[in-house]
């Protein structure tokens, strides 16, 4: 796609932090217009409580740097205001949460935007307008009927594809109709981040924030390569605590809905298979876990990221869930804290001992290498049964995840018995040997009295199989 302005950009900053230090908005969202979005004229500093032609301009300049706040929409929120003290902090910028003439002139620097673009012409492909668009049922067992969880409208695919709220799309276009447009014809579109982008730096580990809800992605050394605005789990259905890593990677997987395993829907409802798509409850892409039913995945409604509260599962934008499963591998280590007071699955698996071996020789590799049909697995396998792969499989794990399948551990205790030992039966004693008998003159040996029955009470064995538990498998 080229880049094209829809005005000649001005490249000019206007300063005004009297405004701001008196907390008065310098500019209102229905300012937004592609041309005022390209004027290169913008009000610092710019922060919480704010909207507008220059928060669009923060929004994107964060998402072109790979700090992701989620659907670009230009209001000022949660996530916007994260993502910018992650990223003076990464930058050794004062972690103010503000936008100054200091940290604009970085954003611009790192988004290498020296054009000073926010809005740019897109002319719609065959593959933009391309459907099917149908209609999702609410009802999850008429959904599971369906051939594909597709988008409901032309809008809803145009806003994904440009990581936007329809309305603010809808405000750079005014008079057009999303729905309508077809192939040749142009919009005007948030100049994002281009989907082969990346950091310098190879991810070592993924952190995630139940507190501040986000996803990052570290190098060795502890530095953010890429950071991302996320949905935790809540507090009576909560994310896991504790160190675990990727064990394989999905794409437009299948969702297997278990009410048994979420906590808002009664137990005693049926099973069913959700067919892919983005209108999926887990979106276009699962990263599964080493603890059973937990992953990484996308959502049908990126507006709801960081502001919602999921079923104890990571859940990150579709096109964010996407660009992340690029970037990692299959023994990757995840790094849960601060989940809702702990109060989730606690750490079982460690990630693999060796990094080196999980990675591809070259990021290509890994990007364009196709993967086979997964083979059915048993109904009683202990393995993630949240999430069934749909027709692309998972990408297939290396090696270095071994050592977890090589532990042995002692097989469980036998349940002791809570009476007596029977007496053998009388087949069982006619075969004893004894000794003759004692003539009768001879006085008979004392017996000893028979031993007590125990009688004690013992608890019930605990099940054997932890992993289908309904206390630990809570996801979604």
């Amino acid at each position: 796609m080229v880049r094209k302005p829809s005005v000649a950009p001005v490249l000019s900053v206007r300063i005004d932090s009297a405004v701001a230090s008196a907390g008065r908005a310098p500019e209102r969202w229905d300012q937004i217009s592609a041309a005022t979005a390209n004027s290169g004229t913008y009000r610092l500093p710019v922060g919480r409580g704010h909207s507008g032609p220059s928060v669009l301009r923060v929004q994107v300049l964060l998402n072109r740097s790979l700090f992701s706040a989620g659907m670009l929409d230009g209001v000022w929120g949660r996530n916007t205001q994260n993502a910018v003290l992650w990223y003076q902090g990464r930058e050794g910028l004062a972690r103010t949460g503000i936008v100054d003439s200091a940290t604009y002139a970085r954003l611009v620097q790192t988004a290498a935007d020296s054009a000073m673009v926010t809005v740019e012409a897109h002319t719609l492909t065959a593959d933009d307008v391309r459907g099917p668009f149908i209609t999702i049922p609410t009802d999850i067992y008429e959904h599971a009927k369906l051939r594909c969880s597709c988008y409901e409208s032309l809008s809803e695919k145009l806003s994904e594809q440009f990581q936007t709220g329809r309305n603010l799309l809808r405000k750079l276009n005014p008079g057009v109709n999303l729905d309508s447009v077809a192939a040749g014809d142009t919009l005007f579109v948030p100049a994002v981040r281009a989907a082969d982008a990346r950091a310098a730096g190879e991810v070592a580990q993924l952190v995630v924030s139940g507190t501040d809800n986000y996803a990052q992605a570290l190098d060795a050394g502890g530095r953010i390569l890429y950071y991302f605005a996320a949905t935790l789990g809540a507090s009576y259905d909560p994310s896991p605590d504790g160190d675990f890593y990727v064990m394989s990677i999905h794409d437009n997987p299948w969702w297997n809905y278990q009410p048994k395993i979420l906590a808002s829907v009664p137990d005693d409802r049926p099973s069913a298979m959700i067919p892919p798509g983005p209108n999926s409850s887990v979106g276009r892409t699962w990263m599964s876990l080493s603890v059973p039913h937990y992953g990484i995945h996308g959502t049908k409604s990126p507006e709801t990221i960081g502001y919602a509260q999921s079923a104890g599962c990571v859940r990150l934008t579709n096109w964010d869930a996407a660009f992340l499963s690029r970037r990692i591998t299959p023994g990757t280590p995840v790094a849960f804290r601060d989940t809702r007071a702990g109060s989730g699955p606690a750490s079982r698996n460690a990630a693999p001992a060796v990094r080196d071996t999980v990675r591809p020789a070259a990021p290509a590799t890994r990007d364009t290498v196709r993967r086979p049909a997964p083979a059915a697995t048993p109904a009683s396998a202990p393995r993630d049964t949240a999430h069934h792969p749909a027709a692309t499989a998972p990408r297939p794990v290396t090696p270095a995840a071994a050592p977890r399948d090589t532990i042995r551990r002692a097989p469980p205790a036998a349940p002791a018995s809570t009476t007596a030992p029977r007496p053998a039966s009388p087949a069982a004693r006619d075969t004893v040997h004894r000794a003759p008998a004692v003539p009768s003159t001879a006085p008979r040996p004392a017996q000893a009295a028979p031993a007590p029955r125990d009688t004690t009470h013992r608890p019930a064995p605990a099940p054997r199989d932890t992993a289908r538990a309904r206390t630990t498998t809570r996801r979604g």
